[in-house]
């Protein structure tokens, strides 16, 4: 277990559309609920403020890691040196916080369709943005981690597989797995096969209820993954990122449709508990 870290992401308290007294809500709020540490989905386009954010970070005793998905416009097959210069730009901000996780949808632009299956020569551009994407990140010392999403959100990478086929394909040692057990519930056969097949590749994974509740109310089989990963003597982190209806404008920015049973705080006390509950049962 001291090798397992417990966070929280940053949309588990506010919307995704960064301002900094939004970031320093979730931060305290974070730290407030006894996590390890909290995970930032960084802008695209807006202006970051590290050096208050990492101020208020040493302040709360919190740590941190980031994440970061590619818009629509910054699609890699179709615009490889502009989502390059995001992902760049990503890791500066990451490296800004003093922090060593680059997370997050890094092999496309969300919501970016071609209504074709992946093609060889799309492959080999993500490929190719990927290694200079990791070569980079390698001088800040930071790790990056590739999240597959569903197919509602993506055609390029949405299986463990898909990702690990094309880290394979990249051939670089800085390239790790970040998986979403929300999408896994609706891609994976199970649970247990692809933290198998990712070994020590899998380091970040967001922990989230199937109707991205309250842990253990929903239809993910959670015994079936924590005992997969310690089978892979996990070491990494473990991340909420469910939602509240609660919280304003929270049910249209991710199609939350359904009225929470719990609001934001209730979710992380009751969810951090239950993370931790299997990890001691597991682990």
């Amino acid at each position: 277990m001291n090798n397992i870290k417990f966070g929280c992401s940053l949309l588990s308290w506010v919307l995704p559309n960064w301002n900094l007294d939004n970031g320093k809500y979730a931060i305290e709020q974070t730290a407030k609920h006894s996590f390890d540490l909290i995970e930032i989905l960084l802008p695209a386009y807006q202006d970051f403020e590290s050096k208050e954010v990492l101020h208020h970070l040493k302040k709360h005793q919190l740590e941190v890691v980031c994440s970061f998905n590619l818009p629509k416009t910054a699609h890699i097959p179709t615009h490889p040196k502009g989502s390059l210069n995001l992902i760049k730009n990503a890791i500066l901000q990451t490296a800004s916080l003093e922090t060593d996780l680059l997370a997050g949808v890094l092999h496309s632009g969300l919501g970016s369709f071609t209504g074709e299956i992946l093609t060889d020569f799309e492959k080999n551009t993500i490929v190719e943005v990927w290694q200079e994407v990791a070569d980079f990140a390698s001088k800040y010392g930071i790790k990056i981690a590739i999240e597959p999403v569903n197919r509602y959100e993506s055609y390029v990478c949405n299986t463990a597989k898909n990702v690990l086929d094309l880290i394979e394909k990249a051939n670089h040692p800085n390239l790790f797995l970040h998986l979403d057990t929300f999408h896994m519930n609706i891609e994976e056969n199970n649970f247990r096969d692809p933290i198998l097949s990712a070994q020590e590749k899998l380091i970040h994974l967001h922990i989230t209820e199937s109707n991205r509740g309250m842990l253990g109310e929903g239809t993910i089989n959670w015994d079936e993954l924590f005992i997969a990963l310690n089978e892979i003597n996990f070491k990494g982190n473990l991340v909420l990122e469910n939602f509240s209806s609660e919280i304003k404008g929270m049910s249209s920015t991710v199609s939350l449709w359904q009225k929470s049973n719990y609001n934001a705080e209730d979710l992380a006390t009751k969810s951090l508990n239950f993370m931790k509950d299997k990890v001691n049962q597991y682990f």
